[in-house]
């Protein structure tokens, strides 16, 4: 019991020479600090194209000359070749002559792999759970370096040999212990010291050259992966009538890897073009790294702003996002807008047999166009309008329709995706079928003459509407066969919609039903 005793107090003090050594083992560094005042605080620009531009002040002690630097204040998604420094001293000069970006943190398999060649301790427990320890020599860590940016990078032929290698057994760790190997740990390595070249967190390290010593302010800038935000949209509708009231939410996702404390945050909206691993380098980053301007005066928790190309939604009061965090912040709030409830009916449903075929062997084939739909599309209709409450540009999210029952719940009725939508533009959203209202679509008549080269169609499409209100429904049909088209003749008045489609608007009574019928002729 005493020898078990006397080795435990042994592992402590090891465990406290490899504490007491851990500082001794790193590089003398420059000293960084990151300033405190509030204008010093974190700025962040987030894409929601799953991306951000972090920037951040620091003051740097330098001495004239070459300075060696480290920065383990970052995030462990960043893109190494984004990073920007600069001097906010005009007086002050900075150059960068050489920067390494390490993300490789120290792990157990990661020191094996430093003392592979060398003995070290294990502890290890008997079945009493009395600890003792042995000594072994690393053949082999075990460790397989490989990362999703190497992946990336070096394509198939690197990712094979990799897997290859895991697949043998290279990830098995070989131990000597008393002469002999063994295929696993013996126990819990206790290593004497970190390597002097092993990182903690994430590092950048630079050595950079200054012409004047002391403090100098400095300016950090970097893109990094694992941010985004998206919007969403709660649209609320009375028991009766189309009055709408809407809300509007920003949800931000840090999964970068960094908590941000009193960031000062701004959203991008817009197609920002990003090259994405493995895509060709045709474009660069479109407004990533401009500089923003900041506005101090009292506004709304979300304002909104033209930005080159996009629009940028700046949060007013700043905000600590938390690494693995998800926030959400209310951007906009609007009621009194008016909206339309329209129903489509579009008959014609593509027969799978026909997909990706050529126009030209379609508008020869009798049985094309045959199949029917019989569903009646409900959309909700309204105008990004200032005259309608609204008329402010609308990132792309998701919008939820609520209805409120005559006991004043809440009662959802469909969902749909916006992309992004300027302002006085008219929104008409699909939010599902209607129970009480049906269509049916048939050919009555086919009449075709290869060799002059031309089809003729008569449809009938017949609307029931079982609702005990009148109905408005919008008919779509689609002159599918060929570009060049007339209609011969018809039963009720239409709209051409586009250079193939045609639309009749029908008010059906209630309880009742309507029939249209037309006559379509091609030629070619």
């Amino acid at each position: 019991m005493k020898i078990a005793r006397r080795i435990g107090i042994g592992v402590v003090c090891l465990l406290a020479i490899w504490a007491a050594r851990m500082a001794p083992a790193r590089p003398a560094t420059v000293a960084v600090r990151e300033e405190s005042q509030s204008a010093g605080a974190p700025a962040l620009t987030i894409y929601n194209e799953k991306f951000a531009v972090v920037r951040q002040l620091m003051s740097l002690e330098m001495k004239a000359g070459t300075n060696h630097v480290e920065l383990s204040d970052i995030t462990g998604h960043l893109e190494p070749d984004s990073v920007i420094l600069r001097p906010t001293d005009s007086d002050r000069r900075l150059q960068i002559l050489e920067q390494n970006y390490r993300n490789d943190a120290i792990t157990q398999q990661l020191l094996l792999s430093l003392y592979e060649g060398k003995t070290i301790d294990f502890v290890v427990s008997d079945a009493g759970g009395v600890q003792h320890v042995v000594h072994g020599k690393i053949i082999r860590s075990g460790f397989v370096p490989h990362s999703a940016l190497a992946y990336n990078t070096y394509g198939q032929q690197y990712y094979q040999v990799q897997y290859a290698y895991q697949e043998s057994g290279g990830e098995q760790p070989i131990i000597e212990v008393d002469g002999k190997l063994q295929f696993s740990l013996p126990g819990q390595p206790v290593f004497p010291a970190l390597a002097d070249d092993t990182v903690l967190k994430p590092t950048l390290s630079w050595e950079l050259e200054t012409d004047k010593p002391g403090a100098l302010p400095a300016e950090l800038s970097y893109v990094t992966q694992g941010m985004t935000w998206e919007a969403s949209y709660n649209v609320v509708a009375p028991p009766k009538g189309n009055v709408l009231e809407l809300v509007g939410w920003v949800t931000l996702d840090n999964q970068s890897g960094k908590t941000f404390r009193d960031a000062r945050i701004k959203l991008m909206a817009g197609d920002v073009n990003k090259i994405q691993p493995g895509q060709p380098a045709n474009y660069a980053v479109g407004g990533a790294m401009k500089e923003l301007e900041d506005r101090a005066e009292m506004l709304p928790p979300v304002t909104e702003r033209s930005f080159d190309e996009y629009h940028l939604y700046t949060l007013e009061h700043s905000t600590t996002l938390h690494d693995r965090e998800t926030k959400q912040v209310e951007f906009v709030r609007a009621s009194g807008i008016q909206s339309k409830t329209v129903y489509v009916y579009d008959g014609w449903k593509l027969d799978a047999n026909y997909q990706n075929w050529p126009l030209e062997s379609i508008r020869q084939q009798e049985n094309f166009g045959l199949l029917s739909n019989s569903k009646v599309w409900v959309m909700q209709e309204f105008k990004n309008t200032a005259a309608n409450h609204l008329g402010i540009p609308l990132p792309k999210g998701r919008v939820r329709f609520y209805r409120r029952d005559e006991d004043g719940q809440l009662e959802f009725t469909g969902e749909n995706a916006i992309d992004h939508t300027p302002k006085d533009e008219t929104m008409r959203l699909y939010t599902g079928n209607a129970f009480d209202l049906t269509g049916e679509r048939r050919r009555l008549d086919y009449r075709m003459d290869a060799s002059a080269r031309w089809v003729d169609e008569t449809f009938e499409i017949k609307l029931h509407n079982h609702k005990s209100t009148p109905a408005e429904v919008r008919v779509v049909e689609h002159m599918y066969r060929w570009s060049n088209w007339e209609i011969r003749r018809n039963s009720d008045a239409y709209e051409k919609t586009d250079s193939r489609t045609i639309q009749f608007t029908l008010e059906i009574p209630p309880n009742s039903e309507r029939t249209v019928n037309y006559q379509v002729h091609y030629s070619w």
